[in-house]
């Protein structure tokens, strides 16, 4: 069946409601929704009901809009006095800690490439930029699955693991396009990388951070008759951070997520119904950018990757994550070994990595569909190994506080 004006809502509706009804059975299982919410597109593909969905441009354009919201309404539940006392440790886990992540992991699929598959050998660009598209943690898994779980963890742990989730996107979406424009050019220059990287970064904070003021003062100086409109027009302003950052050469994703740290934390008229509203907005767009990129996926095209994908897999979550952790974390002495460990856990791989994918499909790279279908592998394999076992991790390191022990959570989605 393809996707045509004239069936899209009663497809949209049909799969919306589905995902929904699982996603409570698995909250109740303790699954991860958003990897219910993946099989369930991939179930209603091409290899499954038959949708025909193979437009990586349309999945592309949707999971930018849905990681604006997510990151915003991330940011506004995000409390400014929390994240204080973490914030150097999660804006170096955010940039450093993406480096280390391409570098240790590129480097591993080079060598395995060589040794393990010759038929899949590939030049070390095309690894590195295999390794950038995987190399952040999910912003909408991580904040999906510790507010679900209603975690109340120690030493500042989930404000550390919401900030890194949130500010790491920008960090591996430059490093995607940075190497998708060498591997089409063939030219490099390190003093034009480390310009991109200060431009991307200092437009981005700032443009954030002055946009999300200026949103704060038009909701609360200028009268709107109707109250509902209110959240339309920050609405609006979070698309406008976006694109207008873009535009500026800055990066839309920081700055979206910044904009929503500055509202979130800023007196505003009608605060809690705004809340309320993009908090069902995220929701709704979770749903949708996994829906689609599950319709995107042929299940039948990962049978290849999983022997490599396996391997790749194991060595982020068992090597990769916890050696960049610990490094990153050095200088810090304000961790225990056992929340270094649980924090390179909850190093949870999900949508973003998925979008960043579609970007080598888009540019025509080499191998670029070899490339999405390993990490839509590798993303199913951490939210059901790591993603499972957050809560269980959190109880085995004693890292939970001990009233979450004795509570029995009842999640249900909005």
């Amino acid at each position: 069946m393809i996707i045509t004006t004239q069936n899209i809502l009663l497809l949209g509706s049909i799969l919306l409601f589905i995902s929904i009804m699982i996603g409570k059975t698995g909250i109740k299982l303790g699954i991860p929704v958003l990897l219910l919410f993946l099989i369930v597109g991939m179930g209603f593909g091409r290899d499954g009901f038959g949708i025909e969905f193979e437009n990586p441009v349309t999945a592309q354009f949707i999971g930018v809009i849905s990681l604006s919201i997510i990151l915003f309404s991330g940011g506004m539940d995000t409390n400014i006095t929390e994240i204080k006392p973490v914030i150097g440790q999660g804006i170096t886990l955010a940039t450093l800690g993406v480096l280390l992540t391409t570098a240790f992991t590129g480097g591993f699929v080079y060598l395995l490439a060589s040794w393990a598959f010759p038929e899949a050998q590939a030049p070390l660009l095309g690894c590195l930029l295999l390794a950038a598209v995987m190399s952040s943690t999910d912003s909408a898994s991580v904040f999906n699955i510790l507010r679900s779980k209603d975690l109340n963890l120690k030493h500042n742990l989930r404000p550390l693991l919401e900030l890194e989730s949130g500010s790491n996107d920008p960090m591996a979406y430059m490093l995607t396009i940075l190497l998708i424009q060498i591997i089409q050019s063939g030219e490099f220059s390190f003093g034009q990388v480390l310009l991109s990287f200060f431009i991307q970064f200092s437009v981005g904070g700032i443009a954030g951070y002055l946009l999300g003021r200026c949103a704060v003062y038009t909701l609360n100086h200028f009268r709107i008759l109707n109250q509902s409109l209110y959240q339309i027009v920050l609405l609006t302003f979070v698309f406008f951070t976006f694109s207008f950052t873009e535009k500026l050469q800055g990066n839309g994703y920081l700055a979206v997520y910044i904009a929503g740290l500055v509202v979130g934390n800023k007196k505003m008229v009608h605060k809690r119904s705004t809340a309320t509203f993009f908090d069902g907005f995220s929701w709704l767009f979770q749903i949708v950018m996994f829906l689609t990129l599950g319709l995107l996926v042929n299940p039948s095209e990962l049978l290849p990757v999983i022997g490599i994908g396996l391997l790749i897999g194991i060595f982020m979550i068992i090597f990769a994550r916890p050696i960049t952790v610990f490094l990153c974390l050095l200088p810090f002495k304000n961790f225990t070994t056992k929340a270094r460990v649980y924090i390179s856990w909850v190093g949870l791989r999900g949508a973003v990595p998925i979008i960043f994918a579609t970007y080598p499909l888009i540019a025509g790279i080499e191998n670029s569909k070899f490339i999405f279908n390993i990490v839509f592998f590798i993303t199913i394999i951490s939210l059901l190994v790591q993603g499972t076992t957050v809560s269980a991790m959190a109880r085995w390191l004693k890292l939970d506080s001990e009233d979450e022990t004795k509570k029995e959570f009842d999640v249900s989605l909005p």
